[in-house]
Parts: structure tokens; sequence; C-alpha cells
């Protein structure tokens, strides 16, 4: 048998040995769905939306189950685009594809495939491959013909002359030329690790990050002297920055160190951050702002390729969080007093980019609509946003097109999921690839998912969505299912999800509630997009585990509805959900029949030693301690609902040795319990198959134990 299919194969025996297992449930026991879990995952996720430097074209990628590819738009008559794939991978390898970089002409794209786009560690083979996999650039004409590797390593830089490409490599930075049979060679050795690749407007330059663990400095690299310059070096992490206009100045955003400053624990207020800018020749800077002490003074990120945007108007744009909701501000780069350009009340901006011309912000937030996301637009120099979108979709990641006027986002529904799409100037959003779904998605078939606002146990007011059977007329009490997302900073949404791992757990939960489960999601607190103190919510996570009062709510708010069987009430989740679900059948199996943890947080100590290695218990015992009791793991005596346990055993960031322990001690404890391995899988599954297997050994075992 060839080493192709060793992978699919084992996966496959693999999820038919998970049936086996948990039980196939006899027809006549549950509600079957008018629409298959395949059909509902079957709709490609679009992904890094990037716009050409000319010619008005966009490209982004498509995960159409489990193949990677990327497509182009470029306009054709009557204002309308064509679009078409540019890449033919066909496979559900595992191989993912990211850093999309267009070449000055915009006639060329320049990509990752391969390797792990998240933590940056070693290649993941989820497919097991014996051969091994490796991470590699390449670059593809808009004009034909197959792609051409360029060199190990991702990231990848495009020099403004067209001519050359820098990218990571094992940490450290490489270049090649473009010209076909040119052999890459290392362009710098630097201590730290290194990221974050802009070139200067003209070329003469590279910038970049170099992280140094407990310290980052922002570096600048002169091609032609080949001499390195680190800008005002400090003690403190300078993690973001962005090149003047006239190429002779960065601006950059610096954090200070903490070594007291623990993960997964609340931060309201620390010492104030800063921006400063520097001389890109001699590495002399300035500070031009500082936040406030109190809200804000902790630096909290957009979704942006930086997080400083230096203008046409010769003004930096930040985000900041001075009023205890994430807004945009700006200052002259000569420094002076911080101008709020997004009024308004309770409400956070999330994703952002500048116009080509750098004259136009355009941006999405939950102002007026908390739970979902909507486009606006503003002139850098203005304080009055124009609304560009609104209604019951969902929109992010917008750019503006070459053009300076086509705005390309991507958008969403209750029903139609994540899809790219431009905006016509009568506000209307016209797909590019409508072609793409497939013709059997069911989504006429799906819930409409209901705004829910429930008290938590301790009286916080918590969101959800509610998803009821569709078309039931039963009047009967229906099992439940109660969602909590990971992150913990995220915020499900009144419809698909633009993150791929939630648009995965939006479709599962609409196939539960097609299979006649009435479905909570929970966006507890600690979450996003109700501000600052929502988000560091005192004692959450490792600091106290307050999040259980909301575990507990979410379980009191269902055993109240007439439509519940409050004897038959689920929860599943995944990574920090993975956590609250075993949190809560640890705590609370008088309330909780059974549920499914996939790869969850189990011990906070282990946890956080993974994220910030310099955590030592044993010199924080108080925090130790209290990390301990916020674990699931502690409360393990008084555990006695079964549970479904599900990763992959190549986890880079909830390590494998945290379903070992809980499979110890839940034999221990006598806990009924069933496990389901994927051998060399990450966590963000890799491979569609992957979800396809999980997804159904969920469903299966969730009826097994709730339905009758």
């Amino acid at each position: 048998m060839s080493a192709h299919h060793t992978g699919p194969l084992r996966i496959a025996r693999c999820a038919a040995l998970a049936s086996i297992v948990l039980g196939l449930v006899p027809i006549s026991m549950a509600a079957q769905s008018s629409f298959t879990l395949e059909q509902v995952t079957s709709s490609p996720f679009p992904g890094e939306l990037v716009a050409a430097p000319t010619g008005g074209r966009v490209a982004w990628l498509f995960d159409a189950r489990g193949a990677r590819n990327i497509w182009v738009a470029e306009p054709a008559e009557a204002g309308r685009y064509r679009s078409r794939q540019l890449t033919n991978y066909a496979d559900d390898d595992g191989q993912d594809i990211a850093g999309l970089a267009w070449t000055p002409d915009g006639r060329s794209i320049v990509y990752a495939r391969g390797g792990d786009f998240e933590n940056d560690g070693p290649d993941p083979n989820p497919e097991s491959n014996p051969g091994g996999v490796e991470q590699d650039v390449w670059i593809i004409s808009l004009d034909g013909g197959a792609p051409r590797k360029l060199g190990e390593g991702h990231s990848p830089a495009v020099s403004p002359h067209g001519d050359a490409v820098a990218y990571i490599d094992k940490d450290q930075i490489w270049w090649t030329k473009l010209d076909p049979g040119a052999k890459p060679e290392q362009l710098i050795h630097d201590k730290g690790k290194c990221g974050h690749l802009h070139w200067s407007p003209d070329g003469s330059r590279l910038a970049f990050v170099s992280n140094r663990e407990e310290h980052a400095f922002v570096a600048v690299y002169d091609v032609a002297s080949k001499e390195l310059t680190y800008l005002d070096p400090s003690v403190d992490r300078d993690i973001s920055y962005t090149w003047s206009p006239d190429g002779k100045s960065i601006a950059f955003i610096r954090v200070p160190f903490s070594h007291d400053q623990l993960i997964f624990q609340p931060h309201r207020t620390g010492i104030p951050w800063s921006i400063r800018v520097a001389d890109a020749a001699t590495g002399k800077g300035r500070e031009v702002w500082r936040a406030d002490t109190g809200p804000g003074s902790e630096f909290h990120a957009i979704e942006a390729d930086s997080q400083i945007f230096w203008t046409a108007a010769d003004t930096l744009v930040f985000p900041w969080e001075r009023t205890g909701w994430l807004r945009l501000y700006a200052i002259s780069s000569a420094g002076g007093t911080a101008r709020l350009l997004t009024p308004g009340d309770d409400f956070e901006v999330e994703f952002v980019s500048l116009s080509p011309d750098k004259r136009e912000l355009v941006f999405n937030s939950n102002q007026g609509d908390i739970d979902r996301r909507h486009l606006w637009k503003e002139a850098v120099d203005a304080d009055h946003p124009t609304e560009l979108t609104r209604g019951e979709g969902i929109e992010w990641s917008p750019v503006i097109a070459s053009d300076n006027a086509t705005v390309a986002m991507l958008h969403s529904d209750t029903h139609n999921p994540a899809r790219p799409a431009t905006l016509t100037a009568s506000g209307e959003t016209a797909d590019l690839a409508p072609e793409s779904m497939p013709a059997d998605f069911p989504a006429a078939q799906l819930a409409t998912p209901q705004q829910v606002i429930f008290p938590a146990a301790d009286g916080l007011r918590i969101h959800g969505q509610l998803f009821l059977p569709k078309d039931d007329a039963s009047g009967g009490r229906h099992p439940a299912v109660i969602f909590f997302h990971g992150g913990s900073r995220r915020q499900m949404l009144l419809g698909w999800h633009y993150m791929g791992y939630y648009h995965n757990a939006y479709a599962l939960n609409q196939y539960l509630a097609g299979r006649g489960y009435v479905v909570l999601s929970v966006n507890y607190r600690s979450g996003i997009g109700y501000g600052l103190d929502f988000r560091e919510a005192l004692n959450y996570g490792a600091d106290g585990a307050s999040e259980f009062n909301d575990v507990q709510g979410a379980g009191l708010y269902l055993r109240g509805r007439s439509d519940v069987d409050g004897s038959r009430i689920g929860l599943w989740g995944g990574s920090y959900g993975g956590y609250l679900t075993a949190l809560g059948l640890a705590r609370a199996s008088d309330m909780f029949a059974c549920g499914v943890d996939f790869h969850g947080v189990h011990d906070w100590n282990l946890e956080m030693h993974h994220f910030q290695p310099s955590y030592d218990p044993e010199s924080k015992p108080d925090a130790a301690r209290l990390a301990w009791e916020s674990s699931p793991l502690a409360s393990v005596s008084t555990w006695r609902s079964p549970v479904l346990l599900i990763q992959g055993d190549d986890d880079r960031n909830v390590p494998f040795t945290e379903m070992i322990r809980m499979v110890e001690a839940l034999r221990r404890q006598g806990v009924d319990f069933q496990q389901v391995v994927f051998p060399d899988e990450i966590h963000d599954f890799l491979m569609h198959r992957t979800w396809l297997a999980a997804y159904h050994a969920a469903s299966d075992y969730l009826d097994q134990h709730l339905k009758r």
C-alpha cells in the first residue's frame, strides 16, 4: 500500500472504531436530521483576503474539505469581478497555506505551504506520511503555469522592486531572487526568533521583530551596506511597527516587561504601554505617546497586519481601551494628545485595514449589534465613521482595492457560510465565487439562532445563541447540549463564524439542532466583544475559574425552559471550551448528564508552563495552588457523568499529557469515559476527515447518553 493512503485509512479505522466503542444509536431512538454532517461541513472556508497593489485584484484562500487553494478575482465589465481558482491542490492532506503576498506588478502571488502557521513549531504531519513533510515558499503566476518552489520557510515578504523575496526559515531571515534558478541564502544571523518582515517603501531596507523571550526588538537591515540596526533597544517588548510613508522612520508599540504577570489570569491594568518613533538609519528613538493609567494601560490588539498605521495625514492610528472598549485613536507622528476616531457606546473594533493611499480606514465592529459584526469606513482625519453594512449578516476582513474605492470583504449570515464578496456603490454585496458553494449545501434547512441573555449563577448577564429544532411542532421536551467556545478570547456570533475552528463548531451545533437537540452556545466571561471588564473578568481561568458561574447559569437557564428535558443536558467544547466542559462535569454531574471534551485544559499549572516557560509553580506556591483548585482534575472526586475525550497527540496548544492525566484520574474515580485519539494531528485539526471523524463520534456519543 502506498504511503499516500496510509493516513486516510488510519483515520477511517479510528472513526469506525469510535462508532463501535460508542455504540450506534438506532434510528427509532434519535431524530434524524434532514441533512448530513458531511453536507453541513462541505462549504469552502475563506481566509487571508489580500488586495493586489495594482489592477484592482484580490486574492484569498479557500479550504474546501481539506484541499486548500488560492483564488483570485479580477475586475471585469460593468464593475463586476471574475473569479477563478489559481492553485490546484486536490488532497485533504493536512498541508495548510498562509502568507499570501502579491508581487508589485499584481501578476504573481508568493505564499507558504505546509508547516505550523500558528505556533511555528516542527512541521506537522497529520497524514502520518512516512516520507515526512516540509514547509516551503512558492510563487505562482496569474498568467498560468505550475507553482515554483523558492525555498524552505514561511512568512514571505516581496521586495517593492519585485526582484526578491525575504522569508523566515527556522526562526532566521532568508531571501532569494525571484529569477528561476536563484539559490536561497541566509540574509541575517540574529540571536532572536525573527518575524514580522516588512520592506521599506523604496525597498532599500528590511525591518523585522527579533523576539528574545522576555524582551523583543524592532530591527532594520540595510541591503546595500549589509548593516543591522536595532531601534531604540530596551528591556521591554517591541511588538508591532509600521514604516513612515517616506521610509525614513518607523513607529512601533512598546509593552513594558512584567516578570510577575501570569497568563490565563485577569489583567485590567498595568504599567502603561507606549508608542515610539525611531530613525530607521540611526536607530535613535523617542516616545510620542503613552497610555494613561487605569483602563487601557494594558495593550490589547486588533486583527490587522500591524497594530499601528502611519497615514497620509502624518498621523498614527492605533487601538486603545481607554473607555473600557477597544476603539481606534490617532495622534500626530510628532506626538500629542490621542484623538478618538470611533465614538459611540459599548462596542469594539476588530478587523482594520488602511487604504492603499493611506487616507481611509475600513474596519468592522459590533456597534449597535453586539453579537454580530458590520463594516465601517472613515477618513483618517475624521471622527465620524460611515456605516457600510447592516442587518442580519456578519462581515469581516475588509480590504480596499488598489483603486482606493472598492471594498472587498468576507461575510456570512445565519444560513449561508463564510464567503468573499465586494460592496457595490449602493451598499449591496456581490459574492465573488458563488460557484464554489456545493450544490447540496443545506442552507435552507438550517436553524436561525436566537440571541438569549441569561444570568450566571452570580448574576452576571451572559449572552448566548439558542438553536431550536427547525419546524418542530411536537411540543415535547428535548434533550439539550451546551457549547463552550475556546480561546477564551473568542465570541460566538449569530451566524457562521469568521474563524475556521468555530465555522466547524457552528456546523456541528446546526447538525445537533437538526437532530432534535436544543443547543445553547455560551459567550462566557473572559471572552471578547463585551468590553475590557468582561474579558478580564475577576478570578477567571487559573485565578479562580469564575466562568463556572456561567456554566451553572447556562444549565439553570435550559432547565427552566418548557421545551427542554432538564435530566438530559450535555456539554461540549474544545480547548478552553473543553476545560469548561470538564469543569462542569467534575463540579456539577447532578446537572449535566454527559459531555464531549475536545483537547481540554485539565490542569492549569501544566498549561501555564506550556505557554509561559518561565512560570515555575514551586516559586509561586499561592498562584500554583489556586491554579490547581481552578482545574477540573482538582474536582474529579465529585465527577460521575460519562465523558468522551478527543485529542490529537501532536497538539501544540494543549499538551497531550493533559488528556493522559485526565484518563488516569477518571479510571481511578471509576467514571465511564471513552476516548478518540488522532495520531500526529494538532490542536486545530488540519485534515477535514479528522473533523468529520471527531464530530461523528461526538454526535453518536451524545445520542447514546441523551436520546431516549
